[in-house]
């Protein structure tokens, strides 16, 4: 964690009504590396997301964006810094084309259609959705979509990549190709990605570091190996702490 941050989370709190959903979190994501953000249900991964995304508005906290102070911009204004993010229930837009879809996103970037076009060919490619790029969005598998929200994402070219549980529901062929993908964006671009995820061999394998929530605050953060072995993070995923711990 050495490398200088592109997102700095400092003491992110928010509350809805009588729940406390995120308490005081503060974690860094270096450029150019992939951390995870992981939790049980209900651990205030999601209302994490929201907050840097600009969905919703901390109580308290701040969020830095490449030294920019970000905190409580509108999604549209996020996504303008530099914010890229993609939803646990993908929604395309069903009657256009996967193509179409990934140019919606690239427009905010450049508002001329032929470098719209080529850049959504481009990332298509990577994705391996360049086949299916005249075909209707709603006819998509699951692990299609999941990729077409990921390509409309990078369309926007975010300097990090907010990933929400895009591998859930996929086999376990579909995660490998999804982790590989990933991990090969990371290596050839320099893009930073911050993901929130359950399943746990994609976690370990993709991360570089990574923060764990519980209750809505922050009880562990390291490397994977550290993480897998702390107390206190078996005992919120298993119920107990380890023999011996």
């Amino acid at each position: 964690m050495s490398a200088a941050p592109i997102l700095e989370v400092r003491g992110l709190s928010k509350r809805f009504r009588g729940l406390q959903a995120v308490d005081g979190v503060s974690f860094s994501v270096p450029k150019g590396s992939i951390v995870a953000l992981i939790g049980p249900n209900g651990a205030g991964k999601t209302t994490t997301f929201n907050l840097i995304a600009g969905a919703i508005r901390p109580d308290s906290g701040s969020v830095l964006l490449d030294g920019a102070d970000v905190t409580g911009l509108r999604p549209d204004q996020a996504c303008h810094a530099g914010i890229g993010r993609t939803f646990q229930l993908v929604k395309p837009f069903g009657a256009l084309s996967v193509l179409q879809n990934v140019m919606v996103g690239a427009l905010h970037a450049t508002g001329n259609m032929r470098e719209a076009r080529e850049a959504s060919w481009a990332i298509l490619e990577r994705l391996g959705l360049a086949e299916r790029a005249e075909t209707p969005a709603k006819s998509l598998t699951l692990p299609e979509r999941k990729r077409l929200e990921t390509a409309r994402a990078l369309a926007t070219r975010p300097k990090i990549l907010l990933l929400d549980e895009v591998m859930a529901g996929l086999r376990p062929t579909e995660i490998d190709q999804m982790v590989r993908a990933f991990a090969d964006l990371t290596r050839e671009t320099g893009i930073s990605i911050l993901l929130t995820e359950h399943v746990m061999r994609a976690v370990m394998a993709l991360s570089h570091h990574i923060v764990v929530l519980h209750h809505g605050q922050k009880i562990c953060e390291g490397a994977p190996e550290q993480v897998s072995r702390d107390p206190q993070v078996l005992e919120c995923y298993l119920g107990h702490a380890p023999a011996g711990a």
